[in-house]
C-alpha cells in the first residue's frame, strides 16, 4: 500500500510536470513566432506610425491576461514599442539570464520569475532579426503572468498534499498556498535536497523546511517534445508521512487478523496458480513501467489470454492512441498561433486596401491623365476591392456575428433578394421562375443572414450558369420544417464533389476563394438546419435548404 501510495505521488508528480511544460511550450512558441513576424520590422524606423505598439497591444488583449505586458526593444534596451504606452522611451535593463533555450531555430531567454507584491512576473527574451541583413535590431519581451502557475499548483495541491516547482539549483519557483505561506518561495529552500542526483520515482524526507514531521515526496520531470528540449525543471508532491499512511495503519491492524486465518489456505492455492498468472503479470508490469518514464520497452509484451491478454491489447492501443494525441496537440498549438495571427493581419489589412482603393478613385478624375494611366487605376480598384472581399469573407468564416432571431417572412426575403440581383440576372438574360409553395412563409430566423445565404446561392448560379439559362426558386413545408429549393439548369455538381462543396476554400469556378458555401453552410448550421447539394429537375445543380419552424428550447417546452 505504501508503494502505491508513493507511486500516485509520483503519477501526480509527471502529470504536472507535464502539463506545464505544455504552458511553457506554448508561452515560447509564442516568443519565437511573434519575433518572425513582417510588422516587428517596424522597429527599424522606430516604429513612428505606432503600427508595432497597436499591435502588441492587440496580442496581450486577445490573451486574456496570460501576459503583463509586451514589449519591442531597440539595440541600445530602449522599449520602442509596448502594449503600456507609458513605457515607451524608457530604458528596461536585463536581468542575469536564468535559463537559454532554442526553438523554432530562435533562441529564447528567461530570467527568473520577479515577484513584486502581489504580482509574479516570468520575462521571456526572444531576438529581433532584421529580414535584410540578417543582424539582430532588437528584442521582443513577453512578460508571462506567473501567478498563473501558483494557481494551478493550487489546485493540483489536494488531499494534505502539496505541490512545488523547483528549478536545477534548488530554488522553489512557484509553489502551493501552503508552501507559499511557509515562506519557502526565499532563497534555495530545497538545495540541501540534492533534486539533481535524483532521477525521479518518490523518497522520503525528515524535517524542516517543508513540515515538522516525515514527509514522502513525488518526483517529476518536465521533458522535452516535438523539437523543444524542455527547461529541465523537476516538480514534487508531497504529503506527510503520518498522513500518507494512516490508511495503510488501519488496513493493516484489520488485515492482519483476516490473513491469520487465511494464510494457510491462501499458500495452497497460491502455490498452484502463481506459475500461470505472476510470469505474464510481471512482464507487462515492467512493460508499461518502461513507457511510463518516457523509454522504449526493453522487454516484448507478454503473450497472454484471458484478462491479463485483454489488458496487454488495450495497453498497447492506449500506447497508440497517446502517441497519435501527442502529435496531434503540437500540431494544433501551431495552428492555434497561425490562426490567431491571420485574424489579426486580416484586421490590419483592410485599411491599407481601403487608402489604395480611395487614392486610385481619385487619380481617375485627374483631366491630365492618359488613357492607359486611367486603365491601369481601374485595375488597382478592381484588384484592390477583390482583395477587401476576400478578406471579408475569411473574417465572416472565423467568427459570424452574433444572431438577431425574429418572426420573418421567407417569400419576401426570397423575392427581395432576386431583385436585388436584378441586374446581373437581366444583363446575363437569365430567366429566374418561383414556386412558393409554402402554405406559411413566416419562420423566426436572422434576416439579414438568410438573405446572404440566398444571395450567395442565387449569385452562384448566375456565374456559372451561360446567357439564357435558368433559375427556380421553390418552397415547401411540412409540420416542423420549411425548405427552399434553388435550382438550375446548369453543368451541375458531379457526384464525389458534392460533400466538399462547402468545405472553406474548395471551389471549382475560375477566380473563386472558395468561401461562399462554407459561410453559408456555418449560418444554415448555426439556425439548427442543414443544407445538401444534388441534381435539380431541370438537369443542373439544386441546392435544399432545411430550416427548423420552432428552437430546440420551444420544442421542449
Amino acid at each position: 500500500m505504501q508503494t502505491e501510495i508513493e507511486h500516485g505521488l509520483v503519477a501526480q508528480a509527471d502529470a504536472v510536470a507535464s502539463d506545464i511544460n505544455k504552458i511553457m511550450f506554448e508561452r515560447l512558441q509564442n516568443a519565437a513566432t511573434w519575433s518572425t513576424l513582417e510588422v516587428m520590422q517596424d522597429l527599424q524606423v522606430q516604429d513612428v506610425d505606432k503600427r508595432l505598439s497597436n499591435f502588441l497591444a492587440k496580442l496581450k488583449t486577445g490573451y486574456g491576461g496570460v501576459y503583463r505586458e509586451l514589449a519591442a526593444l531597440n539595440r541600445d534596451g530602449l522599449v520602442v514599442s509596448s502594449s503600456n504606452p507609458a513605457a515607451l522611451g524608457r530604458p528596461l535593463a536585463p536581468h542575469p539570464v536564468w535559463l537559454t533555450t532554442r526553438l523554432a531555430s530562435a533562441t529564447l531567454t528567461l530570467e527568473r520569475p520577479v515577484r513584486s507584491g502581489g504580482k509574479v512576473t516570468l520575462p521571456i527574451r526572444a531576438p529581433i532579426n532584421s529580414q535584410f541583413g540578417g543582424d539582430t535590431i532588437g528584442e521582443l519581451i513577453l512578460e508571462f503572468d506567473w501567478s498563473q502557475i501558483d494557481a494551478f499548483l493550487d489546485n493540483a495541491a489536494s488531499g494534505g498534499r502539496m505541490v512545488a516547482l523547483v528549478d536545477t539549483s534548488g530554488e522553489v519557483l512557484a509553489a502551493s498556498r501552503s508552501l507559499r505561506e511557509a515562506g519557502l518561495l526565499s532563497g534555495q529552500a530545497l538545495a540541501g535536497w540534492q533534486l539533481q542526483a535524483r532521477s525521479g520515482g518518490a523518497f522520503g524526507h525528515t524535517g524542516s523546511p517543508v513540515w515538522d514531521s516525515d514527509v514522502v515526496v513525488g518526483l517529476g520531470r518536465t521533458s522535452g517534445f516535438a523539437g523543444f528540449a524542455g527547461l529541465g525543471l523537476s516538480t514534487l508532491v508531497i504529503q506527510p508521512q503520518r498522513e500518507a499512511l494512516a490508511p495503510v495503519h488501519r488496513m493493516a491492524e484489520i488485515s492482519l487478523a483476516i490473513l491469520g486465518g487465511l494464510v494457510l489456505i491462501t499458500l495452497g492455492v497460491a502455490s498452484r496458480i502463481s506459475g500461470a498468472i505472476a510470469r505474464p503479470i510481471v512482464a507487462l508490469t515492467a512493460f508499461t513501467r518502461h513507457y511510463k518514464h518516457g523509454q522504449s520497452p526493453s522487454v516484448a509484451l507478454p503473450a497472454a489470454t484471458g484478462e491479463v491478454g485483454e489488458l496487454g491489447e488495450a495497453f498497447t492501443q492506449m500506447m497508440h492512441d497517446i502517441d497519435q494525441s501527442q502529435r496531434k496537440l503540437v500540431q494544433a498549438s501551431k495552428l492555434a498561433v497561425v490562426g490567431e495571427m491571420s485574424s489579426v493581419i486580416a484586421h490590419e489589412v483592410r485599411t491599407p486596401l481601403g487608402i489604395l482603393r480611395s487614392s486610385a478613385q481619385m487619380l481617375r478624375r485627374e483631366p491630365g491623365l492618359s488613357d492607359e494611366g486611367r486603365e491601369l487605376m481601374g485595375f488597382i480598384e478592381s484588384e484592390t476591392e477583390r482583395l477587401n472581399r476576400l478578406v471579408s469573407a475569411m473574417l465572416d468564416s472565423a467568427r459570424p456575428r452574433a444572431q438577431n432571431k425574429v418572426l420573418t417572412d421567407l417569400h419576401t426575403l426570397i423575392r427581395q433578394s432576386s431583385a436585388l440581383l436584378g441586374a446581373q440576372i437581366e444583363k446575363r438574360r437569365i430567366t429566374v421562375t418561383d414556386r412558393l409553395g409554402a402554405a406559411h412563409p413566416i419562420v423566426e430566423c436572422d434576416a439579414e443572414q438568410i438573405t446572404q445565404v440566398l444571395l450567395n446561392l442565387i449569385l452562384n448560379a448566375l456565374q456559372i450558369l451561360p446567357a439564357g439559362g435558368q433559375i427556380r426558386l421553390t418552397t415547401y413545408e411540412d409540420v416542423n420544417q420549411f425548405f427552399i429549393e434553388i435550382s438550375d439548369d446548369g453543368p451541375g455538381i458531379p457526384i464525389e464533389e458534392r460533400a466538399r462543396v462547402f468545405e472553406a476554400f474548395f471551389f471549382r469556378r475560375e477566380g473563386g476563394v472558395g468561401l461562399g458555401l462554407a459561410i453559408v453552410q456555418q449560418i444554415v448550421v448555426a439556425h439548427g438546419g442543414d443544407i445538401e447539394a444534388d441534381e435539380s429537375e431541370l438537369g443542373g445543380a439544386r441546392f435544399t435548404i432545411r430550416l427548423p419552424r420552432k428552437t430546440k428550447s420551444e420544442t421542449s417546452t
